[in-house]
This record gives structure tokens, sequence and C-alpha cells, in this order.
């Protein structure tokens, strides 16, 4: 009896494991997701801000830093599909405002909606 029960034991142990570690990557994709658009929306407010005011050289940094934060947020989520054929990686790293627009709609998609512009 003991023999027999030992296989059960194993693979509802592994399979605990596996809904742990399941967990673990949902919510780290969540997490990441939620960095890229943080740092989405800080760069939308840090570039608008920019726009809006009278030239500031040191501007330029804080709009370059927002950019370079954005860039690295997205790394592991590059791979993501936006649409249009495209991936989050296409749509971050190109600076047209059709290639932002699915950006931002990434964010609304995963639920994350309010930290964008």
């Amino acid at each position: 009896m003991l023999k027999a029960a030992l296989p059960v034991v194993a693979l509802v142990v592994l399979g605990t494991g596996c809904s742990s570690a399941q967990g673990q990557d949902d919510q780290r994709l969540t997490e990441r997701r939620e960095n890229y658009c943080t740092q989405l929306g800080g760069w939308q407010k840090t570039r608008n801000a920019a726009a809006e005011d009278a030239p500031d050289p040191d501007e330029y940094d804080e709009v370059g830093a927002a950019a370079q934060d954005v860039l690295l947020a997205m790394r592991p989520l590059r791979d993501e599909p936006v649409g249009q054929g495209r991936t989050l990686g296409e749509a971050t790293e190109n600076s047209d405002p059709e290639a932002e627009g699915l950006a931002v709609r990434y964010c609304g998609e995963v639920g994350f909606e309010t930290l964008t512009r």
C-alpha cells in the first residue's frame, strides 16, 4: 500500500510546486508590467512638462533619463505583442505617436491604464 501511495504523493508535491511557481511567474509578470507602465507614464509627464515650459537644458536630461527608465523596464517584456504585428520592444523604441499609442493601449489591456497619459 505504501509503495502505491508514494507516486501519488510525489505527483501532488510536484503539482503543487508547479502551481506555486506559476503563481510567482504571474506575479513577476504583473510587477514588470506595472513597472513598465509606471515608467512610461512618468516619461510622458516629464516630456509634456518640458514641452510646455521655456527651454531649459537641464530638462532634456530629465526627459532622457525618464526615457532610459522606460527602455530598461521594457526589456523583460520586449516580446509581448501590442498589435499591428509589433512587439512592446518595437513600440517602445520607436518615437512616433502611433507606437506610443500602442504602448499606452498595452498598458490599458494589462490593467494599468491609469498609469499612462
